[in-house]
């Protein structure tokens, strides 16, 4: 997890820092953070309007132009012909529905995350598809 809160302090968003750790028997596969699309400007540059917004959390996704964590974990693997198949993911804070959909369809069978996030079809989504979901209590914010 530690790992996870170090990548998430790579991300550009002005709204939330979420880093991920794609890990297998003992090894990191991948990691990911959320940020807008390679040769995009970052948020903070106006990449994406919706993060710039009063938009309220959990609303109007379809209108932001970053990845989130989950998602650059599992498309770094993807890019660099890593299999994550059976693998497990810790994240800072649990994942939304889309994130969940991807992480069932790769194969992921272990999330650990620290924080929420509000979006309870994710997580009875991923408990009919059989992943195992662990919350743990650990100190999300990125070390300055």
């Amino acid at each position: 997890m530690r790992m996870a809160v170090l990548a998430s302090s790579r991300s550009t968003c002005l709204r939330r820092h979420v880093g991920a750790v794609v890990v297998k028997d003992r090894m990191v596969l991948s990691t990911g953070y959320n940020d807008t699309p390679r040769g995009l400007p970052n948020c903070g540059d106006g990449g994406c309007a919706r993060c710039a917004s009063d938009v309220p959390s959990g609303q109007a996704l379809d209108t932001c132009l970053c990845l989130h964590a989950e998602q650059n974990g599992i498309i770094q693997a993807a890019y660099h012909g890593v299999a994550i198949a059976g693998a497990a993911v810790y994240i800072t804070n649990q994942p939304c529905l889309t994130c969940a959909k991807m992480i069932v369809n790769v194969g992921i069978r272990r999330i650990v995350f620290g924080g929420d996030y509000p979006d309870p079809l994710a997580a009875e989504m991923l408990s009919n598809a059989g992943v195992t979901v662990e919350r743990v209590s650990i100190e999300v914010a990125v070390p300055e």
